[in-house]
């Protein structure tokens, strides 16, 4: 322990990160939403961060091909390194790759469904994935959970003004929290320049 530290503790002063400064405005967290549906059972074989090209298949997933990346931040804004993000969907019928899903029979097996990535020093996630489709009951929406030692963040990212989202009970409740909203709705471009019929999306992950 520093004298420095020593000294201002046995004062009762108050004690601030050195890369916080006094009167900061700290970013909102990402809220926290439900896990499922649905968790994968048991992972893929192939559990990258292409969800669209499963390995050893010709096959691309149908669908609209969407790329989205974001950094994972504290709130102070600094990049969280070593953390591992993970996403989860269903493919572009509506169909997850797990066995409550009564049309798992049915989905398209070119479609990977879940992805894991564990960022570098830059914090920075990307994943090549779909854009999310709307199923009964649902807004359209891709799951995500944030891995950091013990902890586990897991929460939804919505398309932005979908006129299912103020139906979904979910989006809802995760946007009721201020500035929750921003954390969780993407806003997908063109992307020409990366892939051609592709969208692009960036989002980052504040962790509380």
């Amino acid at each position: 322990m520093s004298p420095l530290y020593r000294r201002a503790l046995l004062a009762g002063a108050p004690l601030l990160l050195p890369a916080v400064a006094r009167g900061q405005t700290l970013l909102t967290a990402t809220p926290a939403q439900t896990e499922g549906p649905f968790y994968p059972a048991s992972l893929p074989a192939d559990f990258d961060n292409d969800l669209v090209q499963v390995r050893g298949q010709a096959a691309r997933a149908m669908g609209t091909v969407l790329h989205l990346e974001g950094r994972v931040l504290d709130r102070a804004g600094r990049p969280v390194p070593g953390v591992t993000v993970e996403i989860w969907q269903c493919d572009a019928q509506g169909i997850y790759d797990h066995p409550r899903d009564s049309r798992r029979e049915q989905r398209d097996g070119a479609f990977q469904g879940f992805g894991r990535v564990q960022v570098e020093a830059d914090a920075r996630y990307r994943f090549r994935t779909l854009s999310p489709v709307a199923y009964p009951g649902r807004a359209p929406h891709i799951h995500v959970a944030v891995l950091s030692g013990s902890a586990r963040l897991v929460s939804q990212f919505y398309l932005a003004g979908h006129p299912r989202n103020d139906r979904d009970r979910i989006f809802r409740a995760a946007t009721s929290v201020p500035g929750g909203r921003e954390r969780i709705e993407m806003r997908p471009q063109d992307a020409p320049g990366l892939e051609a019929g592709a969208l692009a999306a960036t989002l980052h992950i504040v962790l509380g």
